[in-house]
């Protein structure tokens, strides 16, 4: 790492002068966590944290904007330069008793506190004066080796907090680190408990993985670990669920699904990542086979747009997230009759705000089955088409034109509406005088103004 003033962030800086400041008042205060195993490998940090053995009293008198967000277990928040830092006290933790927070903690020495850490590659201290990694925990070995190993026995840090299981595949997912076995071992043994946790923290996690370009890593070990099974039941009970050969030579909807996540770009957002994992989810429960042999999903896309809503709301999505996820996997067989729409149906529909992710998540259903593209690229050139003017023009006829005309607003002013504005994305009609003339004429209607 370069010296203290050579090529840091604002951020950085901000941490070093919190730090600074508890060292000068008589303490030890070293970076920790996360940040540190950025610096080791090389990167930069996005956030930073301090750990010193200043009591939770002492640094709120050493800095003037604090707020005493996990006073109990040692942790104060430092506003320093508009920056944010958990400044946490050296601890030691009683018996965890909920799977999420000890029952007590003790305040310690920094070789105490890296034991009750996680992983060994977050275990680390980093002194920004002597520039030093302080390492009690073997986790610059274990970054050499691009491991992902929990610190001490890793049965009883999963039991201490059933997050740390989705965080190891998380962190082998993101960093492409292999998890150690006896690590490994101890996850696939208590993934089964993973939803004793809150649905937001296992959402945060699960949105890390999927949206990490390293993604189908993440899908492979959510399966084999069981937490897939344990989260999302509905995706592990694709499995095995045949699919009809012409259109799906990939095999089963489990199969096709981690192929569409393998086709998906590095950058997605959550709703396109959510609808690839769930646009088939209402496969296994909607298939049949006709007289003919012919396995079918009758109105999967409708049946799996509720289950998608279910379970997003199950994992405390936000509403824009499960809308655009819903819509999305609703209309996703919608694609295959693009080239039978009206002009004004097809405008209509590529209008619509989740229109450009659909389209992605068409692409990688194709991809990931028969391959054919034809429907994808003919809307490519609709939208070259259509791009040189808004592909919903303002209205040439509006409500007001209607009551001068002598109607009074009801049901059929919005049909007279849709009709004007079918027309006008078909190109008949262009002006409103056109649309006016044609309005009088279609429907019988007095001269007006």
């Amino acid at each position: 790492m370069e010296g203290p003033d050579k090529g840091i962030s604002p951020m950085e800086k901000a941490a070093r002068e919190i730090a600074a400041r508890l060292r000068e008042s008589g303490h030890v205060a070293y970076l920790a966590g996360g940040c540190v195993r950025d610096i080791v490998r090389g990167e930069t940090p996005k956030d930073f944290d301090i750990a010193t053995d200043a009591k939770p009293e002492i640094v709120q008198k050493i800095f003037p904007r604090t707020y005493a967000v996990g006073a109990h277990f040692g942790v104060i928040l430092v506003v320093e330069n508009r920056f944010q830092f958990e400044v946490a006290t050296f601890r030691s933790d009683d018996v965890y008793v909920d799977g999420r927070r000890p029952s007590a903690v003790h305040f310690s020495s920094p070789e105490e506190d890296a034991q009750r850490r996680d992983f060994t590659i977050n275990g680390m201290f980093y002194d920004p004066v002597a520039e030093k990694v302080i390492d009690f925990v073997g986790g610059r070995a274990d970054i050499e080796a691009k491991l992902v190993r929990a610190i001490g026995d890793a049965a009883q840090r999963f039991a201490e907090d059933r997050l740390r299981m989705l965080r190891a595949v998380r962190f082998a997912t993101v960093l492409d680190y292999k998890i150690d076995d006896q690590t490994w071992e101890a996850l696939v043994a208590k993934a089964v408990s993973i939803n004793e946790i809150s649905a937001e923290r296992i959402r945060e996690e699960l949105v890390r993985i999927f949206l990490s370009p390293n993604r189908v890593r993440g899908w492979d070990l959510l399966d084999s670990s069981g937490l897939m099974r344990a989260i999302l039941p509905e995706v592990d009970a694709m499995k095995g669920c045949a699919q009809p050969e012409q259109f799906h030579p990939e095999g089963d909807v489990f199969q096709h699904t981690r192929l569409m996540l393998q086709f998906l770009p590095e950058k997605v957002s959550v709703p396109l990542v959510f609808s690839v994992l769930l646009h088939d989810v209402a496969k296994p429960r909607t298939a049949t086979v006709d007289e003919t042999g012919r396995i079918r999903f009758n109105a999967h896309d409708r049946i799996g747009a509720e289950m998608t809503e279910e379970i997003m709301r199950r994992l405390r999505f936000s509403g824009a997230e499960i809308d655009a996820a819903v819509e999305m996997v609703r209309q996703h067989m919608v694609f295959k009759d693009v080239p039978k729409m009206r002009v004004a149906k097809l405008k209509r529909f590529m209008a619509r705000p989740t229109f450009d992710d659909e389209l992605e998540l068409h692409r990688v259903d194709c991809e990931g089955s028969h391959g054919m593209l034809d429907n994808y690229e003919f809307l490519l050139r609709k939208r070259d088409e259509f791009a040189n003017e808004p592909i919903i023009p303002p209205p040439l006829v509006r409500g007001d034109d209607l009551m001068a005309l002598g109607l009074k607003p009801g049901p059929k002013f919005g049909e007279i509406l849709e009709a004007v504005e079918t027309r006008q994305l078909e190109g008949t009609l262009r002006t409103r005088e056109e649309a006016l003339k044609w309005v009088r004429r279609e429907y019988s209607l007095g001269e007006g103004r």
